[in-house]
């Protein structure tokens, strides 16, 4: 990994105001919720710290309790340097750190990002060209693997989708939103406990009630690299768990906005938490599985009982 040193905070401020002057009417800043991936988000941000059109800001919103003493020298090094804004929580929570980063933040457009990707050169470029005519726009994510595709007519929406269309909802590791419309919103719930499974579902659904559709943005890619730590993987796989942190959200996200067929959702979620391979092969996860799902929908009805915990303007 190379030191801090390899990247002049000057030349980099001078490159970013030139590439925003041509290219939007917006400033567009960086938002990167992170936990317990130093070195990783590191890469990561020194990628954005490269790309044709740079970012105005990076807020780093940082979860972690302690990172090994040379990651923390490099993340000090890159905030000494006014390359980044590194924050210190002392609790992980994916809304929260969402909100402090979203009202930290001083430029209009706020791009959302996960802590471990390899971004498209003009990732920022073609965020704020969409920017133009939506107030929500979601990238292209490409899981491992996977590449751009052309779907066909009527086919099922993919973030690989080659083709830009308006969208229902978004995923929250590449989008980009207009700060004060979404402070007004009252940002992103943070009810959404553990892995926050369906928050961007949620905020899509408060979005739309006001705004319209999402605009989907193909030119504006990541490359996720699903690290198998840390994120929200610290909170176990979803399918070798009873611990509810992932079926929590679903839960909470039907009770709360009672969409078309929100009953029929909740009676289902159990038995296809069970039909799957894993459980085929692994029968004795059957029952821890669905103690999951209890435990999930009776604390969602707890998040219910207490309201939202949404942004509240002063």
């Amino acid at each position: 990994m190379e030191g801090s040193s390899g990247v002049d905070a000057g030349d980099w401020f001078n490159h970013r105001e030139d590439s925003n002057t041509m290219s939007a009417n917006f400033a567009l800043g960086i938002v990167i919720p992170t936990y317990k991936r130093g070195a990783i988000v590191i890469d990561s941000v020194r990628a954005l710290l490269s790309l044709t059109t740079p970012p105005t800001e990076i807020v780093l919103v940082d979860q972690t309790e302690r990172h090994p003493a040379e990651i923390e020298s490099e993340l000090q090094a890159l905030q000494d340097a006014g390359l980044v804004n590194w924050l210190r929580l002392p609790q992980p929570s994916i809304p929260h750190a969402m909100n402090v980063g979203l009202q930290f933040a001083k430029a209009e457009v706020v791009l959302f990002l996960d802590d471990d990707i390899i971004p498209d050169r003009a990732l920022v470029t073609r965020h704020l060209a969409a920017q133009q005519r939506a107030s929500l726009v979601a990238g292209m994510v490409l899981q491992p693997g996977e590449q751009p595709e052309s779907l066909e007519p009527g086919e099922q929406f993919r973030f690989t989708s080659d083709t830009a269309a308006d969208i229902h909802e978004f995923m929250g590791g590449n989008f980009s939103v207009r700060r004060d419309m979404a402070i007004a919103l009252g940002g992103f719930d943070e009810n959404f406990i553990g892995a926050a499974y369906r928050f961007e579902a949620e905020f899509a659904w408060r979005y739309r009630k006001l705004h319209g559709l999402i605009r989907y943005e193909p030119g504006a890619v990541i490359h996720h690299l699903a690290v198998s730590s840390g994120g929200t993987r610290a909170h176990g796989h979803h399918l070798r768990t009873m611990n509810p942190a992932h079926s929590v959200g679903a839960y909470y996200f039907w009770l709360k906005t009672r969409q078309e067929g929100w009953w029929r959702e909740m009676f289902l979620r159990p038995f296809r938490s069970i039909r799957t391979r894993h459980h085929l092969r692994n029968p004795w996860w059957i029952p821890l599985s669905l103690l999951a799902e209890v435990r999930g929908f009776l604390a969602a009805l707890a998040l219910i009982r207490r309201g939202p915990r949404l942004i509240t303007l002063s």
